[in-house]
C-alpha cells in the first residue's frame, strides 16, 4: 500500500522531507500548499505532486489523503494541526512542536479529542551514530549508567540556510534544544529535574544561540550543552556528540561517527557513517540522512505495522523540558519532578 499525503511548507526542510519519502518507497505526495505559489511549483515539477495550493483549507478539502505532513514555521503550527485534525486527518508535524508548552497541549488534546494520531518528525535519534549508541547502551557493556553528556557545539553557519532563524526570541533551545533534550530523553527515560543557563553570543541575533541543560534522568545525570559560538577544528559539520560514563566502562560518539566502547576488556571502536544520498547537503550529512529511518518509521507507524515512537503525547514531554529549560534559565531555578511530569503520565 502506498501513502498518499499533502505537505504543507516549501521552504529550506520540504525539500529534504520530500527527498526523504521518496526514498522510503512507502508514500507519494499528491498536494502541496504554500503561499509562496512560485516555490510549491518548483517542488511539484521535482517530485511529480499534481496539486499545487497557496490555501491550507484548499489542500485539506481535496479528500483522498492518508496524512498530512507540515513542515511550516513553529508559528503556524497550531492553526494547522488544528485544522488537520479538525478534518480527522493523520498529521506528522514538524518540531519544535508549538510556541509556548500550553500551545503544545492543546494540540496534543484536539488530536486526542478528534481521535487523529499525531506524530512529530523527530530525525536527531534516527541518526546513525546515535541509533548505535543506543544498542550499546542497552546491552549492558557499560553496566549501569551514572553520568552522560550530549553535546552539540560548532560554529556552523546556521543562519546562511535559515535567515529567519536570527529573528527568533528563543532560538537555540527550540531550534537544537528539541533535538537533544528528545535524544536524552530516548536514551535515559523521563527528566526528575532540571536546570538550565543560556547565552547570546552573536550579536546580531535575537535570542540564545548558547545553552547548557543539566538533569537528572532514572538516576543517571545529563547535561546538554548547545552551542552554535564554539570553534573547534573538527567542527565542520553539526555533529551530535556522547559521552556516557557507566560503572562498568566508557561510551562515546566521537568526531566522524566513530564510537569507542571502553571496559575492562579494552577498547572496541567503530564507525557510523550515514547512508550517502545524492540530494543531502553535504554539510548536513547525518541530519538529512537521519531522514529517511525517520520518515520510514512514520510511514510504517501510520500504515498501522508498528505503534511509532515520537507521537504527539510523546514529543509533549520533550516539549516540557524545551519550556522548562527556559523557565529555568530565566528564573535561576531548579525545576522539579511535578513541572517536567505532569500527573497522569
Amino acid at each position: 500500500m502506498t501513502l498518499q499525503f499533502g505537505m504543507f511548507g516549501a521552504g529550506f526542510w520540504a525539500r529534504y522531507q520530500l527527498a526523504g519519502w521518496a526514498e522510503t518507497g512507502l508514500t507519494q505526495p499528491v498536494a502541496i500548499c504554500d503561499p509562496n505559489r512560485a516555490k510549491a511549483e518548483v517542488l511539484a515539477e521535482r517530485y511529480a505532486i499534481p496539486h499545487v495550493y497557496t490555501d491550507p483549507a484548499d489542500l485539506l478539502a481535496q479528500g483522498g489523503l492518508d496524512f498530512v505532513d507540515i513542515v511550516t514555521p513553529p508559528e503556524t503550527h497550531a492553526a494547522m494541526v488544528l485544522a488537520a485534525a479538525g478534518r480527522g486527518l493523520t498529521l506528522i508535524c514538524q518540531k519544535p512542536m508549538g510556541m509556548t508548552i500550553d500551545e503544545c497541549e492543546l494540540m496534543v488534546d484536539a488530536c486526542r479529542k478528534a481521535g487523529v494520531r499525531m506524530f512529530v518528525n523527530e530525525n536527531f535519534r534516527w541518526q546513525a551514530p546515535l541509533r548505535a549508541v543506543k544498542e550499546r547502551l542497552d546491552s549492558g557493556a557499560i553496566g549501569t549508567p551514572f553520568r552522560a553528556l550530549i553535546e552539540f557545539r560548532n560554529s556552523f553557519p546556521v543562519f546562511d540556510n535559515q535567515p529567519f532563524l536570527k529573528t527568533l526570541e528563543q532560538f537555540i533551545i527550540t531550534d537544537v534544544g528539541s533535538h537533544t533534550l528528545d535524544c536524552a530523553r530516548f536514551m535515559f527515560g523521563e527528566a526528575d529535574s532540571l536546570y538550565a543557563t543560556t547565552a547570546r553570543i552573536h550579536t546580531d541575533i535575537r535570542g540564545e544561540d548558547v545553552a547548557t541543560i543539566m538533569m537528572q534522568m532514572n538516576g543517571v545525570t545529563v547535561i546538554c550543552e548547545l552551542s552554535f559560538a564554539t570553534r573547534r577544528e573538527y567542527d565542520r559539520f553539526p555533529e551530535t556528540y556522547v559521552q556516557i560514563e557507566g560503572d562498568k566502562g566508557f561510551l562515546e560518539v566521537a568526531p566522524d561517527y566513530w564510537i569507542r566502547e571502553t571496559t575492562a576488556l579494552g577498547t572496541l571502536s567503530s564507525r557510523h557513517v550515514p547512508p550517502h544520498y545524492d540530494w543531502v547537503d553535504a554539510r548536513y550529512e547525518v541530519a538529512h540522512a537521519s531522514v529517511v529511518p525517520c520518515q520510514t518509521h512514520l510511514a510504517r507507524a501510520i500504515a498501522g505495522e508498528i505503534e511509532g515512537e515520537t507521537t504527539g503525547l510523546d514529543n509533549l514531554k520533550t516539549m516540557r523540558l524545551v519550556y522548562g529549560a527556559y523557565e529555568s534559565a530565566a528564573t535561576n531555578t531548579l525545576l522539579g519532578k511535578d513541572r517536567l511530569q505532569p500527573a497522569g503520565w
